[in-house]
């Protein structure tokens, strides 16, 4: 199902785990107007828990249209599609197998009307990864639930925001075998990715992404570790070689110290807390988690449940906002990079005894674009 152009940005929403503070940030990012005029938003989760957390919180300036599906959308309104039992408990703070379950089945009937085209973008509210697992999810998270369900084998967690945007190689894994699960095949993957990402997701037309070591220092020339030498610098070479303006590997702890980080577009780490411990600490309730890579756009807020802040009004909804601003945008630049993309020109070979003089040809089409 193609988006009419003509159509409100449909955004589908999950509830994520109903005893954290996932519907108190999504209440509160709807709670301004001006929302509804940049989109069509559509939970997935459960009129009935949506009103307890409603009354809990006392928002009384969100209203929500109870519809069966999306074929009974209103347009430029707060749309909520029931996904769970009716019965369905809250006890917040808690995390219990229902809270799981009823994340799951919100994702579920999301994610299918994603693959259908009947939502145009998808923001995933926190789950408990523990809880939330299944005999139909058995993942460490979103991301790699999501890459499956499209058929994606190349993909990359994004960490966005104002400041900086912050890619990993390695995610969910522990520590104790980030070093074993690197390789040049995978490090390049990544830089191509998130290469083409700034490119398409935002607009940015020669990307210059910096490339982490692992090891402390960035090895110090094999000192204190060989994946530099072996691996990293291999894969930037070649990275290089296709076009890509990769640099490094650069040791973590000066890149952020120095502030080098404000003269590249993203940033790839080798694992998690490389990259994740600077980025939140920069920009945690203004940070956005985006998967890039996959065909279709998905973006989560960078916090997780929070049970300890559930049904107190004391979550901030700025994460959430941002993910919900983000994944418009990003709709937006995606047609727009579809549309000058489509037919690129052709390059011709031109015989020199055949071109006019009179005219400067110091790039082809394609550069141009």
């Amino acid at each position: 199902m193609k988006h009419n152009r003509q159509e409100s940005i449909r955004i589908g929403i999950t509830h994520g785990d109903i005893n954290g503070i996932g519907y108190e940030v999504i209440l509160k990012t709807l709670e301004d107007p001006r929302i509804l005029e940049m989109c069509t938003p559509i939970v997935y989760g459960s009129p009935k828990v949506a009103a307890y957390h409603r009354k809990a919180l006392n928002i009384n300036d969100v209203s929500f249209n109870h519809i069966r599906n999306t074929k009974e959308v209103y347009p430029q309104k707060a749309n909520i599609i029931n996904c769970v039992d009716e019965n369905i408990r809250v006890e917040l703070g808690k995390s219990t197998a229902e809270a799981g379950m009823s994340s799951y089945q919100a994702l579920e009937r999301a994610v299918s009307d994603l693959q259908n085209g009947y939502i145009d973008a998808l923001i995933t509210a926190p789950i408990n990864k523990d809880n939330i697992q299944n005999e139909n999810f058995h993942f460490p998270g979103h991301t790699e639930y999501l890459a499956q369900k499209f058929n994606t084998e190349d993909y990359a967690m994004l960490m966005v925001s104002e400041t900086m945007k912050v890619g990993v190689v390695t995610t969910h894994i522990p520590i104790s075998k980030v070093a074993q699960s690197l390789s040049k095949e995978a490090i390049l993957s990544k830089i191509r990715i998130i290469a083409k990402s700034l490119q398409q997701d935002f607009a940015i037309t020669k990307p210059r992404i910096a490339v982490f070591g692992l090891n402390p220092h960035a090895g110090d020339n094999g000192l204190l570790g060989s994946e530099e030498k072996d691996i990293i610098i291999p894969a930037i070479a070649q990275a290089k070689k296709e076009g890509i303006v990769a640099l490094g590997p650069y040791p973590a702890d000066g890149f952020f110290g120095s502030e080098d980080y404000r003269k590249f577009d993203a940033i790839l780490a080798m694992y998690h807390d490389q990259g994740l411990i600077p980025f939140k600490l920069a920009s945690f309730e203004r940070g956005v988690n985006y998967t890039a890579g996959l065909p279709v756009i998905r973006t989560s807020p960078a916090h997780g449940t929070a049970y300890s802040l559930a049904g107190e009004d004391k979550a901030s909804p700025e994460s959430f906002r941002q993910a919900l601003y983000l994944a418009i945008d990003i709709f937006k630049s995606r047609e727009i990079y579809e549309e000058i993309t489509r037919n690129p020109l052709r390059k011709y070979e031109i015989n020199p005894n055949q071109v006019d003089e009179s005219v400067d040809i110091e790039a082809s089409d394609e550069d141009a674009l």
